[in-house]
């Protein structure tokens, strides 16, 4: 009880965006009071609890703002690498692997995910733990959930799983801190993931993602095995050779059709290793080099890595983060 405290303590410290707001008290907003409502009649709430809690929940212009800006250019491979693998964060993985050795060993034991897989993406989520989020949790999930009709469903259920989360472990929730669109810790894990994946890996009662990197590695170890974390597996597979009249529209799109080996050699693609089945499942891919194109064939852990963050240029960064912290 006394590390839950302390966790709590040390949320409270966190920084908090001082942006003019309106709250969200349920009695000027009917939203907010059926939110309630249905909150106390399926989860059993306290619905005392919750009127005087929302009273205190602000709807933040600034988080709607940054969902609702318009996409900047979209980056080329070359481009986006130079933003996570930097020597800062090379070295800062090395510490954080160093610091955290026996739970990271642990966890490949245990899980089968290597040691720099789980520190590289706790590096390019937080770069480990040094930018967890500026935002209250409950102000995001509430403002995205009460005033941005195009995904207020999906937030709506963050929300809920948010205060059953909090209720359950008995945490104030004002106080944890995250993302603007409420990802939380670490690992940055939204509820859902939280409820699902999230683990109490040292044991003393309470998965907390927030101040405790120990339950941050556990969970994220689990999350990958729960996404189908094929143990002692490569990322990607090298190419040799592609053809020029290459047949694959879908090379240098962010999408995700898996084609068996023997498709993507068929369109012109030739694996450097030759004693790959043909029956593989690859996800054919190019990046964009500053005066060339890297392609690569994404194996099933490559797919794995998307499912933390749908991007192919995410999950390739977090290979490569890896790579320099494994080598």
């Amino acid at each position: 009880m006394f590390l839950r405290f302390l966790s709590l303590v040390l949320l409270s410290f966190l920084p908090l965006s001082q942006v003019a707001a309106s709250n969200y008290n349920p009695a000027l907003r009917q939203d907010v009071s059926e939110f309630i409502d249905e909150m106390v009649n399926e989860h059993e709430m306290d619905a005392a609890h919750l009127q005087a809690l929302f009273k205190e929940v602000n709807k933040r212009q600034d988080i709607l703002d940054l969902i609702s800006r318009p996409a900047e250019r979209v980056l080329v491979w070359h481009e986006y690498r130079k933003i996570f693998i930097t020597q800062n964060r090379i070295e800062g993985g090395k510490k954080f692997m160093a610091k955290y050795a026996e739970a990271l060993k642990r966890a490949e034991q245990e899980y089968g995910v290597p040691a720099e897989v789980i520190t590289s993406i706790i590096g390019v989520e937080t770069f480990y733990g040094g930018n967890k989020g500026r935002h209250r949790v409950i102000d995001a999930l509430a403002t995205l959930s009460f005033d941005y009709p195009p995904r207020a469903k999906f937030f709506r259920g963050q929300l809920v799983e948010f205060l059953n989360l909090t209720n359950k472990e008995g945490l104030n929730p004002l106080l944890p801190m995250g993302s603007y669109a409420g990802a939380m810790g670490y690992p940055q894990f939204i509820p859902t993931s939280y409820r699902d994946f999230a683990v109490d890996y040292d044991g003393d009662g309470f998965a907390d993602i927030w101040t405790n990197p120990v339950d941050a590695i556990g969970s994220v170890a689990n999350y990958f095995v729960a996404h189908g974390w094929q143990k002692n597996q490569p990322v990607v597979a090298a190419v040799k050779t592609l053809k020029e009249d290459n047949s694959l529209t879908e090379l240098r799109l962010n999408r995700f059709n898996r084609l068996t080996l023997a498709e993507a050699k068929a369109a012109g693609i030739e694996p450097t290793n030759q004693q790959l089945a043909d029956d593989l499942n690859v996800i054919p891919m190019a990046f964009a080099l500053e005066d060339k194109e890297l392609y690569l064939l994404g194996r099933q852990n490559f797919y794995v890595i998307t499912r933390y963050n749908h991007s192919r240029m995410y999950a390739l960064a977090v290979y490569e983060l890896a790579e320099a912290l494994r080598n």
